[in-house]
């Protein structure tokens, strides 16, 4: 196999290449580090590259190769989001004054991720305190698009999108507070899961959205995200959200026969509007191929109003981390502003609002096994498109091309976004799929249905064939 091949193969395959000693995992990391070090100059995918310890990791491993039993991912690199504090490594959380500030311990994601035999690469791009649906912290070059370097690659796991999606390695944690895991897998033409509320322990330190927050992966391949749910699902002792664990695994879930689906197609979000053509075609290319597959589409429209003043209350509390003012980016600081006029009371309603928002639509959705959408409203914006609009337009903008993923974090249930085509300038275009409360495996194993029939994991960027 080729470099560049090796490079794309799925994160399952290379630990089966490695389980058979067809490859090593030294040669592995090497080549990814190879690729890293010729490509990222372009991307701006990685904030922090762990060469040495992603080597001494390698070789550790490759000394192990003998052992009869091995977790599922030994010897497979991954990157981290630099939101995830791993123990010996910075973690800035797309903070210039943070970049160099080293993190003491894991968080529980990153150790059930070592356990299942990743080696990790280092840290990835993220928007500054995850605020964006772009990567373009201040003191950091902007994350670029592959597919197209003056696009961006999404946000706020925009890094984790560009590295796989520029074969710098096979599978990526991100995190999913508002659209961060689908939103760029959809700028970058892969698969973006974000899991249930409760389904991957957010320990030990929590986060600080009240429950909209969760950890997902980005991969080329449904199975692949699968597996990395597999590794990394479970209650901790204290967590505040927790899902029983399912009967069977999220893996075995992709080969899973499905009956006949009844999914609700929606192309219209209240009070956004209609979504962009070119979204709206990607989407009902879906639900004729779901057709013709044997489930059965409904349209209907989806009405978020409610949700959109206290979804964007809760979210500017989240700027106030302990950092004078000053030292954020302009959006960050008028929100940061916003929020210290925002008194204790108007939060606890915003949190009501939410969760009665959060009842009518499962309500809703119950009807559907699966609803489908496009992931953002619109194409994949520019690199800095929208950084001359005042802080208030920003937001308004900001709604506008998110509008299908936030309202899924408000009611915990799952999503994954999966490849749907291109836009005219290139740049991949994504559709989401979300079922019901705790209900993975359904929205598993149809993307690998529709997967089976139009498979891209071999369609990759031009700038990464070499």
């Amino acid at each position: 196999m080729n470099p560049v091949d090796l490079a794309f193969t799925s994160a399952l395959e290379q630990a089966r290449l490695i389980r058979t000693k067809e490859i090593s995992p030294v040669e592995l990391t090497q080549l990814y580090l190879d690729r890293i070090a010729q490509l990222d100059p372009q991307l701006g995918s990685f904030y922090t590259v762990t060469a040495e310890g992603a080597i001494a990791d390698a070789r550790s491993k490759a000394e192990r190769l003998s052992e009869s039993e091995l977790p599922p991912f030994f010897g497979v690199p991954i990157g981290i989001k630099d939101l995830n504090p791993v123990e010996g490594v910075p973690c800035s959380y797309g903070l210039k004054v943070a970049r160099n500030q080293i993190a003491m311990q894991d968080d529980l994601v990153v150790t059930r991720l070592k356990q299942a035999g990743f080696i990790i690469l280092g840290k990835t791009a993220t928007s500054q305190l995850a605020s964006f649906p772009y990567t373009e912290a201040p003191g950091f070059p902007p994350a670029r698009n592959p597919w197209n370097l003056e696009y961006t690659p999404g946000g706020s796991s925009g890094g984790s999108s560009a590295a796989v999606a520029a074969g710098l390695c096979a599978i990526a944690q991100g995190s999913d507070g508002g659209g961060s895991v689908r939103g760029p897998a959809a700028c970058c033409g892969l698969v973006g899961l974000k899991p249930s509320r409760g389904r991957i322990s957010m320990a030990p330190i929590g986060e600080a959205l009240g429950g909209f927050a969760v950890n997902g992966a980005l991969a080329h391949t449904v199975a692949d995200v699968a597996a990395f749910l597999d590794v990394t699902a479970g209650y901790v002792t204290g967590d505040p959200y927790w899902l029983p664990d399912p009967e069977t695994s999220f893996l075995e879930a992709t080969q899973r026969q499905l009956e006949p689906l009844r999914i609700g197609l929606v192309t219209e979000i209240e009070p956004i509007g209609k979504a962009d053509s070119t979204c709206v075609q990607a989407v009902e290319k879906i639900a004729h191929l779901l057709e013709a597959m044997g489930h059965t589409i409904e349209p209907l429209t989806l009405d978020f109003s409610e949700m959109i003043e206290p979804f964007t209350l809760i979210w500017r509390t989240q700027t106030d981390v302990g950092v004078p003012p000053f030292l954020l980016e302009k959006v960050n600081r008028w929100l940061w502003w916003r929020a210290k006029f925002t008194s204790a009371g108007r939060y606890a309603k915003s949190r009501q609002q939410l969760q009665i928002f959060a009842r009518k639509v499962v309500e809703l959705c119950d009807r559907f096994d699966v609803l489908l959408t496009p992931t953002y409203m619109y194409p994949t914006i520019r690199v800095g498109e929208w950084a001359k609009l005042s802080p208030a337009s920003t937001i308004d903008q900001i709604i506008r091309w998110i509008a299908p993923c936030p309202a899924f974090n408000v009611t915990g249930q799952p999503g994954i976004s999966i490849p749907a085509g291109f836009d005219a300038n290139g740049v991949p275009i994504g559709v989401q799929l979300v079922g019901r409360p705790a209900d993975e495996a359904t929205i598993l194993a149809l993307a690998a249905q529709i997967e089976q029939v139009q498979p891209w994991i071999g369609i990759r960027p031009a700038m990464a064939q070499t």
